[in-house]
């Protein structure tokens, strides 16, 4: 069982309903996390704007419960100081994460995920698999839980500065996005003391963000959380996301 207030589960959920959520926008059917694969439903609603939250919210809860208890205990309790005082783990976990990692986890998954994945469309088997669902899961949990603490903590907000939600896990977004960097100086769009701008976003908006637009796009055009909030699509998955809240252990 996973115990209540462990910082780490709350980070997988988070991922994992980023990837239920991203997923789930694609998907071609949708069924309740009980449902078995035979018994399929129509064209499903986009998740961003018509789903129904406290439907993806108790799927993903009831994925992340299943999935994080399978889970290696170093895996379970990985932190960034636990990388950096034990150079096995560090050699292990890692990011990029190895194939050889993702077939170790996935194989100790229940079998009943990958047929609970299956029935509500986030897998299409050949063509994906558990192991294709849960890598990106698995990285973003590890980059979560294992990233250094942030040079911006002072500017830190108790709540998403999209959705409002102050009841989950916080990561910082570079509003102008690190990789270009260069980019931007070279191109005249920034001086050099805004590039380390950040917002506090939940891991949810934080997704969204990234799906939104390119990262040319964001150091151009979105490159302040006001201006992201002025746009319709951005209020209506706030509206939405600000729903989403997860069962008390």
């Amino acid at each position: 069982m996973v115990e209540a207030h462990n910082d780490n589960f709350d980070a997988f959920r988070d991922c994992l309903f980023s990837a239920v959520v991203d997923k789930s926008a694609g998907s071609t059917r949708r069924v309740s996390k009980r449902a078995s694969v035979g018994k399929k439903t129509a064209t499903p609603k986009q998740p961003t704007t018509e789903s129904d939250p406290s439907e993806l919210a108790e799927f993903s809860d009831y994925l992340a419960a299943e999935i994080f208890s399978s889970l290696p205990q170093e895996l379970q309790d990985l932190s960034y100081h636990g990388l950096q005082d034990n150079i096995e783990l560090s050699e292990k976990w890692s990011l990029p994460l190895t194939l050889s990692v993702f077939e170790e986890v996935s194989s100790h998954v229940p079998g009943g995920i990958t047929d609970s994945l299956t029935a509500y469309g986030l897998i299409e088997p050949p063509k994906s698999d558990l192991q294709s669902f849960i890598a990106p899961v698995l990285s973003a949990y590890v980059g979560a839980v294992t990233t250094p603490p942030p040079k911006w903590t002072e500017t830190r907000t108790n709540a998403c500065e999209i959705c409002e939600r102050d009841w989950v896990p916080m990561t910082y977004h570079h509003l102008i996005p690190k990789q270009i960097h260069v980019k931007v100086l070279k191109r005249g769009w920034h001086e050099e003391h805004q590039l380390n701008s950040v917002a506090w976003l939940c891991r949810a908006c934080h997704s969204f963000i990234h799906r939104m637009a390119s990262n040319e796009e964001l150091a151009r055009e979105w490159y302040t959380v006001d201006k992201i909030c002025e746009r319709e699509d951005v209020q209506k998955w706030a509206q939405w996301v600000r729903r989403v809240r997860w069962k008390k252990s």
